[in-house]
């Protein structure tokens, strides 16, 4: 299996489906769910998404929480099948139990928009924070919004703040996003409008449509002499960023 995922991960699918094969024919479920995700993308042989259904499901049949979450994203794309947003959330919550950090983060996503299974805000902050937990910065960007708009939650700024750092120097653009608003504002946070900047401008490199709104508006409060130094800010590793917001007490998830 090793050598398989190697041969893939060098874009040698060829040799990975043929060592994959005899494996998947003999049960074995990631083997099976690597097959149908080669046939879900197109990876070394043509896209089908019949033969990618037929792959993925012996692999969440038995059990294999990658199999069950690449069942449930071809459910919910509904491409070249008919879309299953139920059987989808069912799946991902199958393979979030398992601790899938995919999964979890899109479990969480659903049962918080619910615009295609019934929203639950209790159970999409408990996901969103077990997918946070496993590095998801996308989960920990929702988590920072569900306390800044009070979704299941209390309203907390601090922890929205706390949330939206964590994102933001994990890579999340609308983390960055938000984290940039919270220091234009001041709210959860001091107000530092050369340090709004220089996330705000990460925000836009990273393609966040929530980093529009604020902007231009905290671009041109600055001077020369401050927006050369958001502009090094915004160019320093996020390894190197420091963020003085603190957890709030007696966070049980630490």
């Amino acid at each position: 299996m090793e050598k398989a995922l190697a041969a893939a991960r060098n874009g040698d699918y060829e040799t990975a489906l043929a060592t994959w094969m005899p494996l998947a024919r003999a049960g074995n479920p990631r083997a099976q769910n690597n097959i149908g995700a080669c046939f879900a993308g197109g990876l070394g042989v043509a896209c089908d998404a019949d033969l990618a259904y037929r792959w993925l499901s012996l692999a969440a049949e038995a059990g294999d929480p990658v199999g069950q979450r690449n069942l449930a994203s071809l459910l919910f794309k509904g491409e070249g099948i008919t879309p299953d947003y139920q059987r989808a959330a069912a799946l991902y919550r199958k393979a979030a139990e398992q601790d899938d950090v995919e999964a979890q983060d899109m479990l969480s996503w659903m049962l918080l928009e619910g615009d295609l299974i019934e929203p639950d805000f209790a159970e999409a902050h408990r996901w969103a924070l077990a997918a946070a937990k496993n590095g998801s910065a996308a989960s920990m960007t929702r988590l920072g919004m569900l306390y800044h708009n009070a979704i299941g939650v209390a309203r907390d700024p601090i922890e929205a703040v706390y949330w939206w750092g964590l994102g933001a120097r994990a890579g999340d653009a609308d983390g960055q996003a938000m984290l940039g608003a919270a220091y234009h504002l001041g709210r959860g946070i001091a107000r530092d409008p050369i340090e709004a900047f220089s996330w705000l401008l990460r925000a836009r490199e990273g393609g966040s449509a929530l980093a529009t709104p604020f902007f231009d508006v905290v671009r041109d409060a600055l001077d020369a002499e401050e927006l050369t130094e958001a502009e090094r800010r915004a160019a320093l590793p996020l390894s190197e960023t420091t963020d003085p917001s603190q957890p709030a007490s007696g966070r049980e998830e630490k």
